[in-house]
């Protein structure tokens, strides 16, 4: 396996690394203490075309690759994990499942302006009483007539507010063995009897938009049932597998901020005469800051790599946003001990780290979820 960049892959993240610094950067901390979704950033990222980087030309996309993506992802992440989390989930959950599973008018229709940067798309999942255990889902979708009357409630969706169209999971009916039919469908965010609220006070990623939906007899063609409608369940599977390699990549530019900051911080901080850089405690600990985000990076690149080439990639997604996303958090926690008091503090930003980076080990399948994926795998 090849582990250099291609031109192309180095001018996307050299890209977005500049418009990130630039643009991100400054505002970092006011996105995380004010809890404000940056709808003028997205619009400039739109305008960069960064939101349509994995999604073919002839549908506003760039025609760029999953490493790409990965990378872009990563540089965003390096500077704001709110801005990343967005990012991230609005490329790989709201557009993407059209992208895999639409057909040419759904595509043109919908997936177009999300990947021209003039439109957001949402993925509602999860329920109140249906989070790792996806199937258990209660929402409903009954046939009547040339319609769907979707009655349901969906929590935790990211960037919901400001989404053009939600694709939401609800079961259609039962297989031959009784067991739900989940399907999906594209729900327009403005069609009657949808109400999206956003009254969550979260711990990290604050500036990500994250609301709560209720569908009550929301009326919508059958045409917008999105792919086969008996595969609904494996159709969102497949969509998590990619969705987990841009959480992964999210993980990883937490994980290299942090251990950029501690690396610097160490250099500058003088104690018993020498800059804390000198001392081994603090050499070992920065040591395997670096090593385990390196291997992170190794495996985050790789998945992109096998999903591009068309290769077997749901246990190798599993392992990256596992281990990246647990490494960011590790390497954020152990940036704050470098730090000492002033980790704590608001204004050096590791603290935003860690706490950011809590929410990756949960969303997207938590880390015991990928353990067990990866147990299947084994065959276990």
């Amino acid at each position: 396996m090849n582990f250099e960049l291609t031109k192309e892959q180095h001018m996307i993240q050299k890209m977005v690394r500049d418009f990130a610094q630039e643009v991100i950067k400054p505002r970092a901390i006011d996105i995380d203490k004010e809890a404000t979704f940056p709808v003028d950033i997205f619009e400039q990222m739109g305008e960069l075309g960064l939101l349509g980087i994995p999604f073919p030309e002839e549908y506003g996309g760039s025609g760029a690759d999953t490493l790409s993506y990965a990378i872009a992802v990563e540089e965003v992440g390096k500077v704001c994990g709110s801005t990343g989390l967005s990012y991230a989930a609005a490329v790989s959950l709201g557009a993407s499942p059209i992208h895999y599973f639409g057909t040419k008018e759904q595509k043109e229709k919908y997936l177009m302006p999300m990947a021209e940067g003039k439109a957001l798309g949402s993925f509602g999942l999860t329920e109140p009483n249906a989070g790792s255990d996806a199937g258990g889902t209660k929402t409903t979708a009954v046939e009547d007539g040339d319609d769907y009357i979707i009655n349901g409630e969906k929590c935790f969706i990211t960037n919901a507010n400001y989404a053009k169209t939600i694709i939401v999971t609800a079961v259609t009916g039962k297989d031959e063995r009784g067991k739900n039919i989940i399907s999906a469908i594209i729900v327009p965010a403005d069609a009657e009897g949808l109400t999206i609220t956003g009254n969550y006070d979260k711990m990290g990623v604050r500036g990500s938009d994250t609301a709560e939906i209720v569908l009550e007899n929301v009326r919508v063609p059958k045409e917008n049932l999105l792919g086969d409608p008996e595969k609904g369940f494996k159709q969102f599977l497949h969509t998590l597998d990619g969705g987990r390699i841009s959480i992964a990549a999210l993980g990883l530019g937490i994980a290299q901020a942090s251990l950029d900051k501690a690396l610097g911080y160490a250099k500058e901080r003088q104690q018993f005469g020498k800059p804390i850089s000198k001392l081994q405690a603090i050499q070992f600990k920065l040591a395997d800051m670096s090593m385990e985000v390196e291997l992170a990076r190794n495996m985050v690149y790789k998945a992109a790599w096998l999903k591009d080439n068309d290769k077997p990639f749901s246990k190798e997604a599993a392992y990256s946003k596992l281990y990246a996303t647990e490494t960011a958090f590790r390497t954020a926690n152990q940036a704050i001990q470098i730090h000492g008091g002033y980790g704590y503090m608001r204004e050096y930003e590791v603290e935003r780290y860690l706490r950011d980076a809590k929410l990756l080990e949960i969303g997207e399948g938590t880390s015991e979820v990928q353990r067990m994926v990866i147990a299947r795998h084994l065959g276990c």
